[in-house]
């Protein structure tokens, strides 16, 4: 059974289409890349998943249970859970703190978090074990301010997985930062997912990074699915390499 499965979604926002008749699905443990032009519904694909907009037409089934109606705080107690390509940080706390808030929050404490996480050992402990798997734990003291551009990436994929999520979604969580930096990052998300038995959908515009770490690729074009299958099969696919690649 798919962890998650999109049937006919559909969003349109005024005259434009966003999303047209896309069916949508994603494997427990798979590695997805959502590709495609500026203005293909690659976001607006994501944000209709994690419950941020809800659909005009079709359904979203996940974990076997129709979740089209719920909120994005019932998505992300499902086990979904995103972060953004704008990256959504406090920025006045320390990195340890946002990773706590995190946790408090999944565990539903939400009265004088940072005063009652002072005292709580179990969600410190938990916090730094996160940051050290995506490599922040050096960083644990410093304001999310003060980290570089590709640390607060990091950090804010390090945050939506302290929630516990079976799927994270994650919108070009390498933008914005270099070719180095980019192989950092995902690297920690690939290993933090392989590791974790995570699924993700990641939105991605650098093709190096598409076919370097997918196990599926699924290009959107003009709303809808183009084409999809393994990095071998798109590399392959004349139509992506026209729309997509620039070879036709």
């Amino acid at each position: 059974m798919s962890l998650l499965l999109a049937q006919g979604l559909r969003k349109s926002f005024g005259e434009t289409r966003a999303v047209n008749g896309v069916d949508f699905r994603v494997e427990p443990e798979e590695l997805i890349s959502l590709v495609g032009s500026n203005g293909a519904g690659k976001t607006t694909l994501v944000n209709l998943l994690s419950g941020l907009l809800r659909p005009d037409a079709g359904q979203i089934a996940f974990d076997g249970a129709d979740i089209t109606a719920l909120s994005v705080g019932a998505r992300i107690r499902a086990g979904i859970a995103r972060s953004f390509q704008l990256v959504n940080l406090f920025d006045q706390l320390n990195v340890l703190d946002n990773v706590r808030l995190a946790i408090f929050s999944r565990d539903g404490v939400t009265r004088q978090p940072l005063r009652l996480a002072e005292r709580d050992t179990r969600a410190r402990n938990e916090a730094m074990e996160i940051l050290g798997e995506f490599g922040l734990e050096s960083k644990w003291d410093t304001p999310a301010a003060g980290l570089a551009q590709g640390e607060r990436k990091l950090l804010d994929v390090a945050v939506a997985y302290a929630l516990r999520p079976k799927l994270i979604l994650l919108d070009e969580p390498t933008s914005g930062v270099g070719t180095r930096e980019k192989g950092v990052i995902m690297e920690a998300i690939a290993s933090v997912v392989r590791e974790r038995f995570l699924a993700a959908v990641i939105v991605e515009h650098d093709m190096d990074v598409v076919f370097t770490y997918s196990d599926r690729i699924v290009m959107m074009h003009q709303g809808a699915v183009l084409a999809e299958g393994t990095p071998d099969q798109i590399r392959a696919d004349e139509r992506v390499s026209a729309v997509l690649l620039g070879k036709g």
